[in-house]
C-alpha cells in the first residue's frame, strides 16, 4: 500500500495516536477505526469462489460464496467466518439467506459480524465446502460511488480487514486461499480482478465476467473493480501481460503514466525471482490510498494517474508488493514492515538502478528526515509494534521509512550481493505463505553466514535511533585530523558504524564503530581539510552533526 510516502507530491501528516492523514491532491478519509480481525480457530480456508451481482439501480449486492476449507481440530463445533451483518435500523450490512453443504441446508447463526456455520460433526483432517447465499449494501470494503468524472464505479478496498464488509471470509492475512470472482453487472462495465480472465461475455444488457487465481492470497488483496475502462497492454515481461486500465477520459496520459510498469517489473524479476501471478494490471480507481497492491490488479488513486507527475516511485512501490506483502505475507500486523518497508526500500533500489546512486541517496535522505520527525512525535514506538488495537494505527512512518532504513543498513551489514541473495531466498522459502521478522532474520543469517541477532534486536525491537554529535580538530604536528563522536540521545547507546569523510572529493574516509557513548579516530590530514562530514554515503539512520572543535 502506498500512502503517498513514495510519491513526491504527497505530504504524510502524522497525528497524535498514530493515525494518518493524507494531505494533498486526491487525499481521502481513512478507514473508520475497528478492532483487528483475528484468525478463526480450527480451520484453514483453501479456496473461495464468489459470485456477485452488481446493479446500477441500487447499491445492494447479491452474493453466493463457495468456501472450501480444511478442519484442523476435533474440538470444533462450528465454522466461523467474518461477515459484517445488518443491524436493526441500519441500511448497510449483509444478511445471510441460506447455507448449504452438498445441496443440503446447514444450520447457521449470523450475529456480532460473525457467521457461525454448524454442520454435522467436524473432524480434524476433513475438507468441507459450504455455499453461502447473502445480500446487502456494503458500508465499506466494496466502495460503490462515482469517480472524478461522475461515472458510477465499484472498487474493492479491503485493507486491513474490510473484506468482511462484502465477503464472508476469514479476514486475517495469515489465512491465505485461492480465489475466483464471477461478476454479473450491467453490460457497460469492464471488470478487473485477481488472476487470469476465465470468461467474459455479454448477453443483452448484462455482462458476465469470471476471474480466477490459483495462487493463494490474503483477503486484504482479493478484489474486483468494475467501471467504464479503457484498457491497454503496455508490454509483456516473460510472458506476463502488463495492462493499464484507466477511465476513458484519462486515456492518453493514463496509458502514458501506467505504461512505465514493464521495466519496473523486469527489474524486480531479475533481482527477486519470477513474478508470481498470471498478469499485472495497473488500474485507475477510487481507492482511498495513493495505491493499493491488490494481487495482479493494483489499484491507484484516480488523481495519481494522468496528472502529469512522475509516477515511477508509486508504480515501483506497488509492483514490489507483489513479491512482499502479497506472495510472502507478514505473519501478523506488527510485522507490517516486512511488507511496507520492503516495498519502500525496493522503490529506492529501482530508482538507484534507473537513475543512479545519487537518486537513492536523495531518496534515503528524505526517508531519514521522515523517520526522525516521527520518532520525535512518538518516541516509544518500535518498528515491530505489538501495542496497537487497530491495524490502521500502524499506518505510519515506522513500517515504511524506518523499515526501508533497516533494509538499507542490513545491505551494508551483509554486503550488496548477499543482501540480494537473501531477499531471493526469503521469497523462495516463504512463497505463498507467511513470515515473521524472526523468519526473515533467519534467512539472512543463513545466506550471509553472520549472526544478526544484535542488529535485528537493535533496529526492530527498540525504538529510536542514535543522535551523534561530532567534533574534529587538525593536529598539525602529526598531520592528522582527530575526530571525536558522541551519542547524545537520552536512550542507551546504539552500536553502529559511522563513516567519516575528510576533505572534498576525493575525500579520505574512515569508519568509527560506536559501541558506547564516545569514540575517537585519527585520519591522515597533511593540511587543514575543507570539510569533515559524517555518513557521506547516507548509510546510517541517525541524527548527525559535525563541527570543528575550536569553533
Amino acid at each position: 500500500m502506498n500512502l503517498g510516502v513514495s510519491s513526491w507530491r504527497w505530504v504524510l501528516v502524522l497525528l497524535v495516536g498514530g493515525s494518518v492523514l493524507l494531505w494533498g491532491r486526491g487525499a481521502c478519509a481513512q478507514p473508520a477505526p475497528g478492532p483487528a480481525a483475528q484468525p478463526q480457530p480450527g480451520i484453514d480456508v483453501q479456496d473461495y469462489d464468489f459470485s456477485l451481482t452488481l446493479s446500477d439501480t441500487t447499491d445492494r449486492i447479491e452474493g453466493t460464496a463457495t468456501v472450501r476449507l480444511r478442519v484442523e481440530t476435533d474440538t470444533l463445533t462450528a465454522v466461523r467466518l467474518d461477515l459484517v451483518g445488518r443491524s436493526a435500523g441500519e441500511d448497510t450490512g449483509m444478511r445471510v439467506a441460506s447455507v448449504f453443504e452438498e445441496g443440503a441446508t446447514v444450520s447457521y447463526r449470523h450475529t456480532e459480524d460473525l457467521l457461525r456455520i454448524a454442520p454435522s460433526v467436524l473432524r480434524e483432517g476433513q475438507t468441507r465446502t459450504f455455499r453461502i447465499e447473502y445480500a446487502g449494501v456494503p458500508a465499506d470494503g466494496l466502495i460503490i460511488g462515482t469517480n472524478q468524472h461522475g461515472a458510477r464505479t465499484f472498487f474493492g478496498d479491503n485493507w486491513p480487514n474490510r473484506a468482511r464488509h462484502w465477503l464472508p471470509v476469514v479476514d486475517h492475512l495469515s489465512d491465505k486461499a485461492t480465489v475466483a470472482f464471477r461478476v454479473t453487472a450491467p453490460a457497460q462495465y469492464e471488470v478487473v480482478s485477481n488472476g487470469a480472465l476465465v470468461a467474459d461475455s455479454t448477453s443483452g444488457d448484462v455482462r458476465h465476467t469470471h476471474w480466477r487465481t490459483d495462487v493463494p492470497l490474503p483477503p486484504k488483496v482479493m478484489v474486483i473493480g468494475a467501471a467504464d475502462f479503457a484498457v491497454d497492454t503496455a508490454g509483456t515481461v516473460d510472458g506476463v501481460p502488463v495492462q493499464s486500465w484507466v477511465y476513458p477520459e484519462d486515456r492518453g496520459r493514463g496509458f502514458e503514466d501506467l505504461g512505465q510498469a514493464p521495466p519496473i517489473l523486469r527489474f524486480f524479476e531479475d533481482k527477486l525471482g519470477p513474478y508470481p501471478y498470471e498478469k499485472l494490471a495497473n488500474v485507475q480507481s477510487t481507492t482511498r490510498y495513493g495505491g493499493m497492491e491488490n494481487a495482479a490488479a493494483i489499484f491507484y488513486s484516480e488523481t495519481a494517474v494522468a496528472d502529469g507527475e512522475d509516477d515511477t516511485p508509486l508504480l515501483a512501490h506497488e509492483i514490489a508488493h507483489q513479491w512482499y506483502g502479497n506472495t510472502v505475507t507478514e505473519a501478523d500486523w506488527p510485522h507490517l514492515w516486512l511488507s511496507e518497508g520492503f516495498a519502500t526500500y525496493l522503490t529506492g533500489l529501482y530508482l538507484e538502478h534507473a537513475r543512479g546512486e545519487a537518486a537513492l541517496r536523495r531518496y534515503m535522505t528524505r526517508a531519514r528526515e521522515q523517520a526522525v520527525r516521527f520518532h520525535e512525535q512518538t518516541p516509544d514506538e518500535p518498528l515491530v509494534d505489538t501495542t496497537y488495537s487497530d491495524p490502521n494505527e500502524l499506518l505510519n512512518t515506522n513500517p515504511y521509512q524506518k523499515g526501508a532504513w533497516v533494509l538499507h543498513m542490513l545491505r551494508r551489514e551483509v554486503g550488496t550481493e548477499p543482501f540480494w541473495a537473501g531477499l531471493r531466498a526469503y521469497y523462495e522459502r516463504y512463497r505463498d505463505g507467511n513470515a515473521s521478522t524472526r523468519d526473515f532474520r533467519a534467512v539472512m543469517e543463513d545466506v550471509s553466514g553472520q549472526d544478526l541477532e544484535a542488529f535485528f534486536d537493535q533496529w526492530t525491537r527498540r525504538p529510536g535511533h542514535p543522535v551523534i554529535e561530532g567534533t574534529w580538530r587538525h593536529d598539525a604536528t602529526a598531520n592528522e585530523c582527530v575526530v571525536t563522536l558522541r551519542q547524545t540521545q537520552d536512550e542507551p547507546p546504539f552500536e553502529v558504524p559511522v563513516e567519516v569523510a575528510v576533505g572534498d572529493a576525493p575525500s579520505r574516509t574512515t569508519t568509527l564503530f560506536l559501541q558506547g557513548r564516545d569514540a575517537q579516530a585519527r585520519v591522515d590530514c597533511p593540511h587543514v581539510p575543507s570539510s569533515v562530514r559524517l555518513d557521506p554515503n547516507t548509510d546510517l539512520l541517525a541524527e548527525l552533526s559535525m563541527r570543528r572543535a575550536d569553533e
